[in-house]
């Protein structure tokens, strides 16, 4: 792409989508400039060839696209602060921001500016994130943008705003759930004689064949439990004991409360 996109408040996400755009080869690091309060932890990405300031001002000056990755309590501080820098003509914005809506976010730059809300997940620095885009008025030439900025990094799919927060429990707190189910399986793995580094390695690769195989195939998840499940066997026993002990139930009501909790997570900041 001949863009370039500034990242501001470069953290664990921001650096993620750079690290994961470069990888593509869908940007060059000297086309993305990362800004973060703290610079002397952005010094890695310097040396790999990223324009990295304290100053939005300098990243949005010299960029078309401007990623908004702060947290949702610093969000309204830094929009105020690069409202007057931003040009309805030339920039679009993109925030992955929880819980801020789109609106909001006009209500303090500027209601034409292009706005893009995405949830993307850390599995972008190596191109498998799950990334759900929206925008407020359906415009198809900036959800294209977004679309390829994100397409190059994982798969995207484009959904109604009201659902953001859902999403945001599903795909971006979901890794984290989905890592936490496979470092229990290599904990029962060291338990049944394995060495940890081994036990690790083996629930990761099988916890990535799963997913391949639902992604692949696109069948439905019990298709494929019951093709690895036989009478009397031990796959059905081991799944049985998992569900007595709440095993989807703990899942379900995980998602549950981390879509609670992203709700509100930008108006208890406000209130704070």
């Amino acid at each position: 792409m001949s863009t370039s996109i500034a990242i501001l408040g470069a953290g664990n996400i921001g650096t993620a989508i750079a690290t994961g755009l470069v990888s593509s080869g869908t940007y060059t690091a000297p086309s993305i400039t990362l800004t973060r309060r703290r610079i002397k932890l952005l010094e890695p990405f310097s040396e790999k060839g990223f324009n990295v300031t304290t100053s939005n001002k300098e990243a949005i000056d010299q960029s078309d696209i401007i990623i908004v990755a702060v947290e949702p309590s610093q969000i309204d501080e830094l929009l105020k602060q690069i409202s007057g820098f931003l040009d309805s003509g030339r920039h679009t914005l993109i925030s992955v921001v929880s819980g801020v809506n789109i609106g909001h976010m006009k209500s303090i730059v500027s209601p034409d500016l292009p706005v893009v809300r995405a949830m993307p997940n850390t599995a972008i620095a190596i191109g498998e994130s799950m990334t759900c885009i929206c925008t407020d008025n359906g415009n198809a030439e900036v959800l294209e943008m977004a679309t390829q900025i994100f397409n190059a990094v994982g798969k995207t799919v484009t959904i109604m705003e009201e659902q953001m927060t859902a999403a945001t429990a599903l795909c971006a707190c979901g890794i984290a759930f989905f890592l936490r189910s496979i470092r229990a399986a290599s904990q029962g793995g060291t338990e049944i004689g394995f060495h940890a580094h081994e036990a690790l390695e083996m629930a990761a690769q099988t916890a990535k064949g799963a997913a391949s195989l639902l992604a692949d195939k696109a069948n439905h998840p019990e298709y494929e439990i019951d093709r690895v499940t036989t009478p009397r066997g031990c796959t059905i026993s081991g799944l049985n004991e998992m569900e007595h002990s709440g095993f989807s139930s703990a899942m379900i009501k995980g998602i549950l409360l981390s879509a609670k909790k992203a709700e509100g997570l930008h108006k208890a900041d406000d209130e704070s």
